[in-house]
């Protein structure tokens, strides 16, 4: 297998007072570059999905791929499938921008869950399927997903293509930082790693 990667960096941080959340310092660098550092190692190629001037994210040196529709994540994995598969990738896993403490071993436990199909990841009963694994043979799916004219929703999609679930034990791996609030419980985890 052939796997890409793609960072989510689309949304839109109204929790976060509307600051790109991306570029937001954490441990006194942007919050992407945490995600950079977990997950690059796990995959082939990186890349951003984002919208606006891509030149923010330019001393990253990754591609930065814009939304077609601004239809939520699934618009940027979308737009990540169709990156990977023009440059011969088999699927993409995708996190979100906001999640700098991801799982180190993401990628592999994935693999191991979809074989190769879907799969997304899950911890202590919840899902959490903005980390997921997306084989491109979805592509002409997903398109047909949102143009359906439903409120696109990442489950449902899941659903739709049966993907499976890699469990982890760390829950943490998993923290969005949303507001202020998981901004300092963020400093204050990795205070402790220190």
């Amino acid at each position: 297998m052939r796997i890409f990667g793609v960072i989510l960096a689309g949304g839109q941080a109204r929790r976060m007072g509307g600051a790109d959340k991306a570029l937001v310092p954490l441990a006194g660098k942007p919050l992407i570059a945490h995600v950079v550092e977990r997950f690059a190692p796990q995959v082939e190629a990186l890349a951003i999905s984002a919208n606006g001037d891509a030149a923010r994210f330019h001393r990253f040196g990754l591609p930065v791929i814009p939304d077609a529709d601004r239809l939520g994540p699934l618009s940027g994995i979308l737009g990540a499938l169709d990156w990977a598969a023009a440059a011969g990738a088999t699927a993409v896993v995708s996190v979100p921008v906001d999640a700098p403490f991801l799982p180190g071993d993401l990628v592999p436990q994935l693999v191991l869950a979809g074989g190769d199909g879907a799969a997304i990841a899950g911890a202590y009963g919840r899902a959490h399927p903005v980390f997921g694994l997306w084989p491109v043979e979805v592509r002409s799916r997903l398109a047909a997903f949102l143009a359906s004219g439903a409120k696109p929703k990442v489950l449902d999609f899941c659903a739709q293509v049966a993907a499976a679930r890699a469990d982890f034990v760390d829950e943490t791996a998993f923290l969005n930082v949303n507001t202020p609030e998981d901004l300092a419980r963020a400093e204050a985890l990795i205070g402790g790693q220190r």
